[in-house]
């Protein structure tokens, strides 16, 4: 190449190159939608790539780094959070992608928004929402009527409601990300058509079909990241041994390949680092090859020449297509396993969830039964979603009659109240708690009041 005529990589340039580089069954970046958002052309960034950079500057990815994975992270400084679990799942979902000539920028985005919804204190926290929306926590007291139409709660649908309404970068609501990796987002987990969750734009999700290669990649990558990541964090709590999950199946195919590297390592640190690297080569690997071969088998059973006939056959593509195979996939739900009964079921991690479920539960309460303790952007949001008189301008004599006949009969109120608790990091949701049921002289109010 001769370097005195170079020409600066522009989106065009980046564009071609996708179309030389990517199979037929990827998506390139000319094939971004974005529904209902007016899409002003960039010189330098792809489409997916400005998804991806709209994700990193909202504030939801910021919280990420406040947010539990599996162990409290503000106890000790390794253990991972939900920011450093969404890096290592868009970390392999490229190294995957990249193996079978899938769009890595659309990989990367949908995989740094995948967990914008999470809440507090991990799973647990998902799970308190999910009892409050579904009348079943005897502290709380919502109506049958209000429960059967309020929905329930999922983070990855919570996420497409992070990206699509609550977010508030633009003069729009949301991030106005593409449809691809909108849907990317919702289905690196469980979905379905009639899920009882109120998305804010249900268009271009295509609910009906399996996702796309890409989305399909972020979804094994996240349970690669997650399962590996959650056995070195409690080898290293002490909620295990070494000798015990060498005991484990796929312990002993990593310790084969390994060989002397491993055997003759008296280090127990190393002699760790080299078995949890060991899993994640082997599941990557693994996902990458049998997934080739499924992709060769789809390509000629659908007869995948190029994009155009790629598209025509998207609706029969199988859910799982981008997988591991059977023989490792067995020794994969043997480690997870392993990990739900020694780690998640763990006592330090049990009382880290009754301590989430304490917080979370008290928290509803209280916002419920006293909205005027919510911070006033919540109440703006009911004046302005449910068209509520705005709580803090009502006659003081008034409020009572005005929560009991308008605030506790919606469920729009019970989903502006889950929106906000969902948003909190495990830092905010504590100092909530502590500053409406353990208040101090001298405490201020986490955030402001406004």
């Amino acid at each position: 190449m001769v370097w005195d005529t170079f020409e600066i990589r522009d989106r065009r340039h980046l564009e071609n190159d996708e179309g030389q580089r990517l199979a037929p069954w990827a998506i390139p970046s000319v094939e971004a939608v974005r529904s209902g958002v007016e899409d002003l052309d960039d010189l330098l960034r792809p489409a997916f790539q400005r998804d991806r950079d709209r994700i990193i500057h909202s504030r939801a990815f910021r919280r990420l780094k406040h947010k539990t994975q599996v162990f409290v992270p503000h106890l000790e400084d390794h253990p991972r959070t939900r920011l450093t679990h969404t890096l290592e799942v868009a970390q392999a979902g490229r190294t995957i992608a990249r193996a079978l000539a899938l769009n890595e920028d659309l990989v990367e985005a949908i995989a740094l928004g995948h967990d914008l919804g999470h809440t507090a204190f991990g799973h647990t926290g998902e799970t308190v929402l999910k009892e409050i929306l579904a009348g079943e926590v005897s502290e709380v007291s919502l109506s049958s009527e209000v429960v059967a139409a309020a929905g329930t709660f999922k983070h990855n649908y919570h996420s497409l409601r992070v990206v699509d309404l609550l977010e508030r970068r633009y003069d729009h609501p949301g991030l106005g990300l593409t449809d691809q990796v909108r849907e990317g987002i919702l289905k690196h987990t469980s979905w379905s058509e009639d899920f009882a969750f109120p998305l804010p734009n249900p268009e271009g999700l295509a609910l009906a079909d399996a996702c796309h290669f890409e989305g399909q990649t972020v979804a094994v990558a996240d349970e690669i990241a997650q399962q590996t990541h959650d056995l070195e964090d409690g080898l290293r709590a002490g909620s295990v041994r070494l000798d015990e999950v060498e005991g484990l199946e796929i312990a002993q195919v990593v310790i084969e390949g390994l060989g002397s590297e491993y055997q003759n390592e008296d280090r127990r640190w190393l002699r760790q680092n080299l078995l949890i690297r060991g899993m994640i080569s082997l599941f990557v690997t693994d996902v990458i090859k049998n997934s080739a071969a499924m992709l060769r088998l789809l390509a000629a059973r659908h007869r995948f020449s190029d994009r155009r006939s790629f598209r025509e056959a998207k609706p029969s593509i199988p859910r799982a297509a981008v997988w591991f195979s059977d023989d490792v996939h067995r020794l994969f739900i043997e480690l997870k396993a392993f990990i739900y009964r020694f780690i998640i079921n763990h006592p330090q991690v049990n009382r880290q969830d009754w301590r989430a479920r304490k917080v979370l539960t008290a928290l509803f309460r209280a916002f419920w039964l006293n909205p005027r303790t919510l911070p006033s952007y919540v109440l703006l949001r009911a004046r302005d979603e449910l068209d509520f008189p705005y709580l803090r301008e009502v006659p003081l004599g008034m409020v009572a009659k005005e929560v009991r006949d308008r605030y506790h009969a919606s469920p729009g109120f019970v989903r502006l109240v889950v929106d906000h608790l969902a948003g909190m990091s495990d830092r905010f949701a504590l100092e909530e708690y502590r500053s409406l049921e353990q208040p101090t002289p001298d405490q201020s109010f986490p955030g402001g009041l406004r």
